[in-house]
């Protein structure tokens, strides 16, 4: 069976399990099945189903396959197997612009209306691809892994600094940020997942159709340039799929860390392919990942429930331990 086919039952697979997963997160909740079982009947009931479980549960699969997507774009842009949003400093600025942006217009980052949801979108990408071209600035370029990792670091520090004192000088906004800063998905509603669903589609798009420069960017640059691709032009491209992508997901579920870097590892494990399949799988993996781990936050501890980026932060640091051991063994890669 070619790499084609391959990817084909693997696409067919994430999708068959993100919809039984997408059945579960239905019933899962503080009042169980019996929201699911009542909906016919109960308007309480059918509200829960329609206006929270299913929106929350469908927003975690689109948030999940945005990190996803953009940590397989980070991790195929910078030739580097532990790029993700948050190691470049993506995803601070993302939260940083959010911030700025709810201390501006003194909105909830829990409101429901379209035209919030896009102006955090905007703020959170504006953000974002400040907080990577600071990381590529200050690492000089993506040559040298450990000096991009290194900034990578230093600018989410920082911006993540940044972030605190606009809260802390804006009161009013701290309630919601704390929530927005653990990650969850409690708060999405149907805008956030039209806002967020319009941005994969984007991003999927675009990304998949440059599919061919990553590709040449993995044989190294001098072999890219060879092939006549306009890097220069392409990466600014690439960098702004990662940041829309990024800001996206963070503008309305805020910081959720791992996925956009467990995602590819996983894809990759599984089925040897081009980036530009890589990317879609990306997306459905992350996707399916972020809803089970959504779905295993509400029901852990029920009915209280977990923040979802808390859980995804213990279960995503065990899996990055897990890579760097491998790493160290004698033959071991990534």
């Amino acid at each position: 069976m070619n790499g084609r086919a391959h990817s084909l039952w693997l696409a067919a697979a994430l999708i068959a399990a993100g919809l039984l997963v997408l059945l579960l997160g239905a019933g899962v909740g503080s009042t169980g099945l019996d929201s699911v079982l009542n909906a016919r009947h109960d308007p309480v009931a059918w509200q829960i189903l329609w206006d929270i479980r299913l929106p929350r549960t469908l927003g975690a699969w689109v948030a999940g396959g945005l990190l996803g997507l953009a940590g397989a774009v980070a991790q195929g842009l910078f030739r580097n197997p532990l790029a993700d949003p948050y190691l470049l400093g993506s995803a601070s600025g993302a939260a940083l612009g959010v911030a700025i942006a709810l201390a501006l217009v003194g909105t909830s980052a829990l409101a429901t209306q379209w035209l919030v949801r896009l102006g955090l979108t905007g703020a959170a990408f504006a953000g974002a691809v400040v907080g990577v071209v600071l990381t590529l600035v200050l690492a000089r370029g993506v040559q040298h892994t450990l000096r991009l990792l290194l900034a990578g670091v230093i600018v989410g520090v920082v911006l993540g600094a940044a972030r605190d004192l606009v809260t802390i000088a804006e009161p009013d906004t701290l309630q919601a940020m704390q929530g927005f800063m653990l990650g969850t998905t409690g708060f999405v509603g149907w805008a956030a997942c039209g806002v967020m669903a319009a941005m994969l589609l984007a991003a999927l798009l675009v990304s998949a159709l440059l599919g061919r420069v990553l590709d040449g960017l993995a044989l190294g640059e001098a072999t890219a340039i060879s092939l006549g691709l306009p890097l220069a032009a392409v990466r600014a491209v690439l960098v702004g799929v990662l940041a829309l992508a990024t800001g996206a997901a963070v503008a309305q579920t805020g910081l959720i860390a791992f996925v956009g870097l467990a995602a590819p590892h996983l894809v990759r494990s599984l089925v040897k392919t081009t980036h530009g399949r890589l990317v879609v799988l990306s997306a459905f993996m992350g996707g399916l990942l972020l809803m089970a781990a959504d779905v295993l936050a509400r029901w852990v501890i029920a009915p209280q429930e977990l923040p979802v980026g808390v859980l995804t932060a213990v279960l995503g640091g065990s899996y990055l331990l897990w890579l760097m051991h491998r790493r160290r063994r004698p033959g071991g890669g990534l």
